[in-house]
């Protein structure tokens, strides 16, 4: 015979199941919905191959919460992208939400993902070539020329077309390109 404690305790065991999947389809979904969203400044990118998109999660209290960190404080485009997060998040009725401002710890180029390091190369936007510690212990690595390969490139200014990017010139094919910073 099985007592009533039991059974009440097997119920709330397949309720937290049926919860805890409902929640990883929301999350799934979320993902799903985020991944089609490009970013402003550097289309076809998408935010989570920027690695923009920080967690989802699903809190206590039932909200499901996106964090998104910008690539710089400052960048002017941190309120455009959260209207696109919740815009994206409201059609794919995946309940109640929040978008939060995630800023610590900052963003990284460490977080692209090999899909967007691909699509940088794409658009002739060398992507970051080593990890931002590494690039903070010192020293300059030489860039290569998206256009020719070549190594023979100079740094022309800090910044590029967006305060992430700087601006490189090839010695050997003459051409000007960006480099997405290390940060």
């Amino acid at each position: 015979m099985v007592s009533a404690a039991a059974e009440a305790g097997a119920a709330a065991e397949v309720r937290a199941a049926e919860v805890g999947a409902a929640a990883d389809a929301r999350i799934a979904t979320a993902w799903q919905a985020l991944a089609r969203l490009e970013d402003p400044e550097l289309p076809p990118l998408t935010l989570v191959e920027l690695g923009i998109v920080r967690f989802l999660k699903v809190r206590a209290d039932g909200v499901l919460e996106a964090g998104i960190s910008p690539t710089y404080t400052g960048c002017p485009a941190t309120d455009y992208i959260r209207q696109l997060v919740e815009g994206a998040l409201a059609e794919a009725r995946i309940g109640p939400f929040k978008v939060s401002q995630v800023l610590a710890p900052a963003w990284s180029s460490d977080w692209i993902t090999p899909a967007g390091r691909a699509k940088l190369e794409s658009l002739s936007v060398v992507p970051p070539e080593r990890s931002a510690s590494a690039a903070l212990a010192g020293g300059t690595a030489a860039v290569r020329c998206p256009r020719c390969g070549s190594g023979d490139t100079e740094l022309t200014s800090q910044f590029g077309s967006t305060p992430c990017k700087a601006l490189h010139r090839c010695r050997s094919c003459l051409e000007p390109f960006e480099c997405f910073k290390c940060i």
